[in-house]
């Protein structure tokens, strides 16, 4: 099961207690979930349509407990079944009426989630009947796809009213805001209602910041070695080539001691070579004998070329 699955199924079994955010989600899941017509002589049939068998219990609760009507529930067998309610009538009407739905309407009315608490279930559910959330241990991603730009720019507001930013994106048909901040997500399954999906993503978000921070700092370790492998080298050729050019013999007895405890210990990091020497010598005493070691290196080459073009 997905991970968005959870989420749905955890919140979908909180009905809201107050008949304010009852309606405030009813109204939600009638404009995403039902085709609304109207005919002549002020006709109206509303047909909700869905393929979560939860989701559509979820919707004929909400209509019994806000209007006290009792829906014709509808299943169309298949691959997959798809469930249906069925209004019509002056039940229909007391529907579009009690929701503050007219015909050509795309948006909730606003005067559904004047208050907190209905703001919050307007995004319940509006992520019920489109929204998705990648898996926690993956790329930060929710999104949820409204039918129209109204709708997807309602939505938006109301996500911004708990101070948290949103995007909007068109594709194909239809209109997706998205949100792709961790934090950003954890605050919106709070709002939701979805304390266990919440903790499993701290969870998540606790142990990828774990590998990441490990990863770093075997990354930077890494570097750090081959770092000190390449100076090691490059001083080792240069000592090399002051020994195959014109021998220790000219170097002073710092830097010949230098040039001979490198070479027999090539792997060595600096602290180690400056005890192999006598007296010993920090770190920086040896860095700077081996840059001078390297200089010196760098001198003759350059006299050779020179000499060479001449």
């Amino acid at each position: 099961m997905s991970f968005s699955s959870d989420v749905k199924n955890e919140i979908i079994s909180e009905i809201p207690g107050s008949r304010h955010c009852q309606l405030s989600i009813l109204a939600v899941l009638t404009l995403s979930l039902a085709h609304i017509s109207y005919g002549s002589g002020g006709d109206i049939r509303i047909r909700y349509h869905t393929e979560n068998e939860a989701l559509v219990r979820m919707c004929f609760t909400l209509l019994k407990k806000t209007i006290r009507i009792c829906a014709d529930v509808q299943i169309r067998w298949g691959k997959t079944p798809v469930y249906r309610l069925l209004i019509k009538g002056d039940e229909a009407g007391a529907v579009c009426e009690m929701l503050k739905i007219k015909e050509g309407d795309r948006v909730v009315n606003s005067l559904l989630y004047e208050r907190s608490c209905c703001r919050r279930n307007f995004i319940k559910g509006a992520f019920l009947a489109g929204g998705s959330v990648s898996r926690p241990d993956g790329s930060y991603h929710m999104e949820i796809v409204c039918s129209s730009e109204e709708g997807a720019e309602s939505l938006r507001s109301v996500i911004g009213s708990f101070e948290l930013e949103s995007r909007i994106i068109r594709r194909k048909n239809s209109f997706v805001v998205y949100l792709k901040e961790g934090d950003t997500i954890v605050t919106m399954l709070n709002i939701m209602g979805a304390p266990l999906s919440l903790m499993d993503m701290e969870n998540a978000r606790i142990l990828k910041d774990m590998r990441n921070t490990v990863n770093r700092r075997v990354n930077c370790e890494t570097a750090n070695i081959a770092k000190t492998v390449n100076a090691a080298v490059r001083q080792v050729n240069d000592i090399e080539y002051i020994r195959d050019l014109r021998g220790f013999g000219f170097l002073n007895r710092a830097l010949r001691e230098m040039a001979e405890v490198r070479l027999a210990h090539p792997d060595a990091a600096l602290k180690e070579l400056g005890d192999f020497l006598d007296p010993p010598v920090g770190k920086s005493g040896v860095n700077h004998r081996l840059r001078k070691l390297s200089s010196i290196a760098d001198d003759l080459r350059r006299n050779v070329y020179d000499q060479e073009d001449s």
